[in-house]
């Protein structure tokens, strides 16, 4: 009985060396095919449609939002950003794009020139890239000092957490786009004379650094990816379709309503009391080629 026992379990072992009890790893998901034009022009206006509702909520709420747009050169975060404001109000919501700071902002504390454009109440700010810029270009670009950088990373989080304390909704979106897609949107823009004008010197210097940019997200998203304030990624190889679900999962993040509109009658015009419109010959105007 001994000996079977020992054959037994010898065996046993032998099945699970051969047969490990894990599953096998999954396949890669099969890639969606790129939507169409007439799907997503259809979607967009819908999504817009509700972009408008939220709006009107944030206003009738007195809500403070700010959502940050981060991401490799020719990831799409521009054209994503006109897309979410086309239709609504530019007093209501606006877009930040600082340059590049002035001799005296560099001596500032790094935050102290994004304070100035965060929400009041009833507004929503749309950061056209933001302070991230510390955590990113900077560094790799050798424009500031190992100790500002790790400075940064630090005090980074708690300036979040502050900012969210305050009452104000904060939303961090990184669009991440492949080497290949990105070398294609270059190539794409330095044929086009009317988008010449996206392709800067620093793209470049950026594109030529994919791997020292990569290092330094990594480095960020461990720092800043915070309960308060996480980083939601956006797969933008397919730009209409990044366009879609960053709007979407947008407008998931805010729970609002519907405000209703007041009834509004349009007045009659006033009469005419003997004005008389100077004439035409005497104003300049455009010319018609059209």
């Amino acid at each position: 009985m001994g000996s079977e026992a020992t054959s037994e379990d010898a065996e046993t072992e032998a099945a699970a060396v051969a047969e490990p009890d894990t599953d096998p790893p999954a396949p890669p998901p099969k890639r969606r095919s790129r939507i169409g034009r007439r799907e997503y022009e259809r979607e967009l206006k819908l999504l817009q449609q509700e972009l408008a509702r939220l709006q009107r909520w944030i206003r009738h709420k007195g809500l403070k939002v700010v959502v940050i747009f981060e991401g490799r050169d020719a990831a799409g975060k521009g054209s994503t950003i006109k897309r979410i404001t086309e239709r609504l109000n530019p007093r209501v919501v606006r877009v930040v794009a600082l340059g590049t700071p002035s001799d005296r902002e560099k001596t500032q504390w790094w935050f102290q020139r994004y304070v100035p454009e965060l929400p009041a109440a009833g507004e929503m700010v749309l950061f056209d890239r933001s302070w991230y810029n510390r955590g990113l270009v900077e560094p790799v670009m050798g424009f500031c000092t190992e100790e500002e950088y790790e400075e940064f990373l630090r005090s980074c989080p708690e300036f979040e957490r502050m900012i969210v304390r305050s009452g104000i909704i904060l939303i961090k979106y990184w669009f991440s786009v492949s080497d290949e897609e990105q070398e294609r949107r270059f190539q794409s823009r330095i044929a086009d004379p009317a988008r010449r004008w996206k392709l800067s010197p620093m793209d470049l210097q950026a594109r030529a650094r994919w791997v020292e940019f990569s290092r330094a997200k990594d480095s960020l998203f461990a720092y800043t990816d915070i309960k308060q304030a996480p980083w939601f990624v956006v797969e933008a190889d397919d730009k209409r379709a990044a366009r879609l679900n960053c709007i979407g999962h947008l407008l998931s993040q805010i729970p609002y309503e519907a405000v209703p509109w007041e009834s509004v009658e349009l007045p009659e015009r006033s009469p005419s009391e003997g004005y008389v419109r100077p004439p035409m010959s005497d104003q300049t105007f455009v010319p018609e080629l059209y």
